[in-house]
């Protein structure tokens, strides 16, 4: 957490293209754009004092009590409407594990499945899952919410609203919430009146007129006139269709999707929708410490030791790499900015040929400070988004899929609390974040929280067919490069 502010979310208000672009492309589930928590506790949450606290996080954050609606036309954003028939129940559950469980496998095991789950896209998008059970007497927390509402650091704000720095605070006071969302719900909201649907459909077919029909009238226009040429000369008509031929193009082409690439991995061709989590931490000092010492960053020095772990797995397999396709996940935020998502994920090849861990982090220390460099504006992500609304959602999923089956692996680097917190009574162990998988053969993602940098590493089993040795490789690797200092 690097601030107590939420993101800003008004009541009513349409995605961005980058957030449309996350919800439509969740159309096809192998795609899944969103990501979870997993924070360890050390005794079960109090179920009274959280309860409350959720209620009135839900009262003070707009998207948490909002649905998507889908407006007239593809090329319209979808927008978020007030959910007139929430449920607390659905997004706010409590389980226990068995009491024969290895309760930390069982756990991690428990949050790949609730995070693989698509979301119920007529209901607000986000979930608690409060676990009981744990050996020790502890509990945990799973949540999970859409890209859609936040990216990985402007959900660690929305955590902000349940979090306490304190084991004892005062309990929230009791509210009802069917009234308080009731008297929150806008009128034109409300679809059971006539009124109502016809303010929507005006709303609508406003924005589909100034930017869907205006458009089209004018190239009807220009084709006609261009059509009353062709008796005169028909060589026109053959340039005319290249034309728009190359114009349709264009928009792909608009799209950052890797040409010719070289291939990586040979065993993690295969991928699929199932998931596994293994996780691991380090301290967070020694790791700022190795880094500075190195030259380099932390982030530089977390992504080395997943790749110099990645080579180690297909070493011990016999399999000899050039390189391996990854990325990085780049804060595209200025100053002061108080949106909920600003990010872009940097692709880069990272060299695999055999080479020692200090080689290792000085070539990826260069590579990532290019790469770095290179992006401008909003990214790749922002150039991706602005080029799909115009494109047909099945026709993105494919170009998506067939980029995301080229990455190896995704890194991501989050930044939260240096202090201990604590969740309805009981004080947070460890998070561990389940970053999206998304057609890649895993994500490893990492979060700084009081004085750790905690790792989850979100795993295809059917692309990495070893997920517990993965792990082990890339927990040496880490100890290799902190051992260079």
């Amino acid at each position: 957490m690097t601030d107590k502010t939420p993101p800003q979310q008004p009541e009513t208000s349409t995605m961005s293209d980058t957030e449309a672009l996350m919800w439509n492309i969740e159309k096809d589930p192998w795609l899944n754009p969103s990501g979870a928590m997993v924070t360890v506790l050390d005794r079960p949450v109090d179920r009274e004092r959280f309860t409350r606290r959720i209620a009135s996080a839900i009262l003070s954050v707009p998207r948490l009590r909002q649905r998507v609606d889908a407006p007239l036309g593809r090329v319209l954003a979808p927008r978020w409407v007030h959910d007139n028939d929430f449920d607390l129940s659905h997004h706010l559950r409590f389980v226990a594990l068995p009491s024969q469980a290895d309760t930390d496998r069982d756990l991690y095991a428990l949050a790949a499945q609730i995070a693989q789950v698509p979301y119920d896209r007529t209901r607000p998008l986000w979930e608690m899952h409060v676990v009981e059970g744990l050996s020790g007497g502890r509990g945990a927390l799973i949540s999970k919410m859409h890209h859609a509402i936040a990216d990985g650091i402007g959900a660690m704000r929305m955590s902000l609203t349940y979090m306490d720095l304190r084991r004892r605070v005062a309990k929230d006071d009791v509210v009802d919430l069917n009234a308080e969302l009731a008297a929150l719900a806008p009128p034109e909201d409300d679809g059971s009146t006539l009124d109502g649907l016809r303010s929507e459909f005006e709303t609508d077919l406003g924005q589909f007129f100034d930017k869907v029909a205006k458009p089209a009238f004018s190239i009807v226009r220009s084709v006609a006139g261009e059509v009353a040429t062709w008796g005169a000369d028909r060589d026109r008509i053959g340039d005319a269709a290249g034309s728009a031929k190359r114009q349709a193009m264009g928009i792909v082409e608009q799209l950052p999707v890797g040409e010719n690439r070289e291939p990586g991995s040979p065993l993690w061709a295969e991928r699929s929708r199932q998931r596994h989590l293994e996780v691991h931490s380090l301290g967070l000092d020694e790791v700022k410490r190795v880094s500075a010492e190195l030259g380099g960053t932390v982030n530089d020095l977390f992504v080395a030791g997943a790749v110099h772990g990645s080579v180690e797995y297909h070493r011990r397999r016999g399999v000899e790499l050039e390189q391996l396709h990854t990325s990085f996940v780049l804060s595209t935020r200025t100053k002061g900015d108080r949106s909920a998502n600003a990010f872009t994920p940097v692709p880069f090849d990272a060299p695999a040929t055999t080479m020692s861990a200090r080689e290792r982090f000085d070539a990826l220390h260069d590579i990532m400070s290019r790469s770095r460099s290179d992006v401008s504006g909003g990214g790749l992500l922002a150039v991706a988004a602005g080029a799909a609304k115009m494109l047909p959602t099945s026709l993105m999923t494919r170009l998506t899929r067939r980029e995301a089956g080229s990455i190896d692996f995704a890194t991501s680097n989050l930044r939260g609390s240096p202090v201990t917190v604590y969740i309805g009574g009981a004080r947070a162990e460890a998070l561990y974040a389940l970053g999206p998988v998304a057609g890649t053969a895993f994500n490893l993602t990492t979060l700084s929280y009081n004085g750790n940098l905690d790792m989850g590493l979100h795993i295809d089993p059917i692309a990495v067919e070893d997920p517990s040795d993965l792990r082990e490789c890339i927990a040496e690797a880490y100890a290799d490069l902190l051992g260079l200092a």
